[in-house]
């Protein structure tokens, strides 16, 4: 198993396909048809190959400055991770979640955040459920444009701590959009 980062802005034809590819296997009728992500392009991402150089998994990598209860977090967002169906449960969804705790060691970075609708993988690899009011800025996927400002709590917002400061339960700004 090879795992290599890659930022999408260098990113060949060939692997923007293939990550499609396997986004629509794994997201199904949920993930547009035309293009690499949902609502924004990730900073980076982490892909998986196995031994054949085929890809098997993908996550996004979103870093930026959120407001928690009015004190700036600095938050790597995990988007849309993902392993080929036919080889689950054999350990690389937790690869790559190991590669992202690798990567925060010595950089400025407090919380890891993402949103999960199947929560066993990241409860097994330390991650934890929150509860917290957030305001975001809302994206139609469908027409890539803005529609306004969410405020409410969300289901299946999960943080793992990484730098030196505590998570607290309360207001969450995104000063963006949603993973």
């Amino acid at each position: 198993m090879k795992i290599d980062m890659v930022f999408d802005y260098e990113m060949g034809n060939d692997l923007a396909s293939n990550i499609q590819a396997l986004l629509s296997e794994c997201f199904q009728e949920d993930f547009p048809k035309n293009r690499i992500y949902f609502k924004q392009l990730p900073h980076f991402r982490f892909v998986a190959f196995n031994e054949k150089n085929q890809l098997v998994g993908q996550v996004g990598i979103d870093y930026r400055v959120m407001n928690l209860n009015g004190d700036p977090i600095r938050v790597l967002g995990l988007i849309d991770l993902c392993v080929s169906q036919n080889i689950r449960s054999q350990g690389i969804g937790s690869m790559l979640l190991l590669e992202i705790e690798q990567f925060c060691c010595n950089r400025n970075i407090d919380f890891l955040l993402l949103f999960a609708d199947n929560k066993t993988l990241y409860l097994k690899n330390g991650y934890r459920s929150v509860t917290n009011k957030c305001k975001w800025l809302k994206i139609d996927h469908e027409s890539q444009s803005t529609r306004g400002i969410g405020y409410e709590e969300i289901e299946g917002l999960m943080i793992k701590e990484v730098g030196k400061y505590d998570w607290r339960e309360g207001d969450l700004d995104f000063l963006g959009y949603l993973y």
